[in-house]
């Protein structure tokens, strides 16, 4: 499998239309390079946003991409860490 995350991601909060970028990423590629990920392996990579506005509760991850296939999680409850482990399938 491959797999890579574009610069156009970001943290959107559901309530409003404020939006947090992708400021770094460690263990995973910018597009257009990819990660390739051995059959059968978790795989896990680490991303840094911008800060939430202090009113978000509930937030999006959405890579915002101009094809089929972008990371989408939708429904993230804040917590006070801002520290967040996601499984994306």
């Amino acid at each position: 499998m491959l797999i890579r995350i574009w610069k156009s991601t970001y943290l959107i909060d559901q309530h409003s239309v404020n939006r947090a970028a992708l400021l770094h990423a460690e263990n995973i590629t910018y597009a257009p390079v990819w990660t390739l990920v051995p059959p059968g392996q978790a795989y896990t990579f680490l991303l840094i946003f911008e800060g939430l506005s202090k009113s978000c509760r509930i937030f999006n991850l959405v890579e915002d991409i101009p094809q089929p296939g972008g990371f989408f999680v939708s429904g993230i409850c804040r917590n006070r860490q801002d520290v967040y482990h996601v499984d994306v399938v």
